[in-house]
């Protein structure tokens, strides 16, 4: 019952929950929802089998089962929220008889108390929230306010562990009026992020720590899935991304340009490397506005992220490093930077430190095309021998992951004599962000090409 714009609490009746037909996959997914142990459940494999559905459909039943409790549906960027998971809600919520302006009202973002959310005539609401790493707000401020009863994140691969541990943390709106504990439903295609790492693999060697649950799903585990869409999933050629939607498979195939094994990309954050004294420092340097500002440490091969800026000015740049060279005793010699002319103002406060050409010839000219294709199949080597180790945060790790992604070989289908990387434009098209962490990384490895580095005492 909406009295005016606004809805309010109805005494007078019940309103009766629909028959929802929901398969296999799905119903045990809901099972673990509504159990009293699972905090976090993944409902992800191949295309079609219901995700979005499965989360609307959890989110719309907990609104009316919980009168004035809250919800959130979260997805990376709010139009594609709108334009896909929206839309099943309102089909989802049309299939149980509700009617938009009588049972439920969607609020747009100009809404004062509630903007963009769903209000339901119980009191109940679902926040519809963009959940996107934005520079501006790296530390999702705008969740910090909410006080949620549950969410239900959908495609799940375009969100950072960083939002999903926040997100958690704001589950916590009347659990002990209604008995309940914090739930959260995460759905995505098989992906490799926090989600493999953190379901699909423990889950794979039985090892998933019961709070959370892993449901795999197929196409055709969804009787409702239109034939069609089924034929052309079975049409799509043999590659990564069939293996990916159509057979559901998280151990899909890598691109055969990438030059690191997955596994030992994930392994980079806990190989067993000890460091040996030999010090230095590679720095991505990024000015307002730019990209960041990441600087390594690195003792031997063990590889510190010590400074991680989005806006730095010059003063400060020069500041942060040289105060790493003075506590850590690293020489002018051990200490590179890029040199996109940032570099070269640096050179001239700090003279002596290394300017990082990747455009300069590579020391093995017969093999590489210039020195940041050799630089990064030296780091691709030492990824994939498990000889380097990085220290960093989990949000950093994330993104570590998927830059050192990005480090593949160029030409491999023209038969190219020389070694050469895809150029920065691809990088930084498929990351949708330039790729920093990488560079900071890849530059460090001119200490292992072109001379022995100096060893400094402990």
């Amino acid at each position: 019952v909406f009295n005016g714009n606004k809805p309010s609490v109805s005494t007078e009746g019940f309103f009766y929950f629909c028959f929802m037909k929901l398969n296999k996959k799905q119903t045990i997914a809901l099972d673990y929802l509504e159990d009293s142990t699972t905090e976090e459940v993944l409902f992800g494999g191949a295309a079609g089998p219901g995700k979005s559905l499965l989360g609307c459909y959890w989110q719309l039943k907990n609104r009316l089962k919980y009168p004035g409790s809250h919800g959130l549906i979260g997805r990376a960027v709010m139009k594609t929220l709108k334009d896909t998971t929206l839309k099943t809600f309102l089909e989802v919520a049309s299939k149980q008889g509700l009617k938009r302006g009588r049972h439920y009202q969607l609020t747009s973002s100009q809404d004062k108390e509630n903007p963009n959310c769903i209000e339901f005539f119980n009191g109940s609401l679902i926040f519809l929230r963009d959940l996107y790493h934005y520079p501006s707000d790296p530390d999702y401020d705008e969740l910090g306010s909410l006080e949620i009863t549950d969410a239900f994140v959908d495609e799940c691969s375009q969100v950072t562990r960083k939002a999903k541990d926040i997100l958690k943390v704001r589950i916590r709106f009347k659990l002990d009026e209604f008995n309940l504990i914090p739930k959260i439903l995460f759905a995505t295609n098989p992906t490799k992020n926090w989600a493999y790492e953190q379901f699909y693999s423990p889950a794979k060697k039985g090892e998933l720590p019961t709070y959370r649950k892993f449901v795999q799903a197929f196409a055709w585990d969804n009787p409702n899935y239109p034939e069609s869409s089924l034929k052309s999933l079975k049409e799509m050629p043999e590659g990564a991304e069939k293996e990916r939607l159509y057979y559901g498979s998280w151990d899909f195939n890598n691109d055969p340009t990438s030059l690191c094994d997955f596994d030992a990309i994930t392994d980079v954050f806990t190989n067993e490397v000890r460091g040996n004294g030999m010090r230095s420092i590679s720095a991505d340097l990024a000015m307002q506005g730019r990209d960041r500002f990441v600087v390594g440490v690195w003792n031997g091969n063990v590889c510190r992220i010590a400074v991680d800026k989005t806006k730095s000015t010059g003063v400060e740049i020069e500041r942060d490093i040289k105060k790493l060279m003075q506590e850590l005793s690293i020489g002018h010699s051990q200490t590179v930077v890029d040199s996109d002319g940032m570099g070269a103002y640096l050179e001239s406060y700090l003279t002596g430190i290394k300017e990082f050409h990747g455009g300069a010839p590579a020391v093995n000219k017969k093999e590489f095309v210039n020195l940041k294709s050799e630089c990064g199949y030296k780091l691709a080597e030492l990824i994939n021998n498990r000889q380097i180790k990085i220290i960093c945060s989990n949000e950093q790790k994330d993104r570590i992951i998927a830059e050192l992604a990005q480090l593949k070989a160029a030409g491999v289908d023209k038969d190219e004599q020389k070694k050469r990387l895809i150029k920065k434009e691809e990088m930084k098209e498929a990351l949708h962000r330039s790729p920093d962490y990488l560079d900071m990384l890849l530059m460090n490895m001119i200490f292992h090409i072109k001379q022995p580095m100096i060893v400094w005492a402990e």
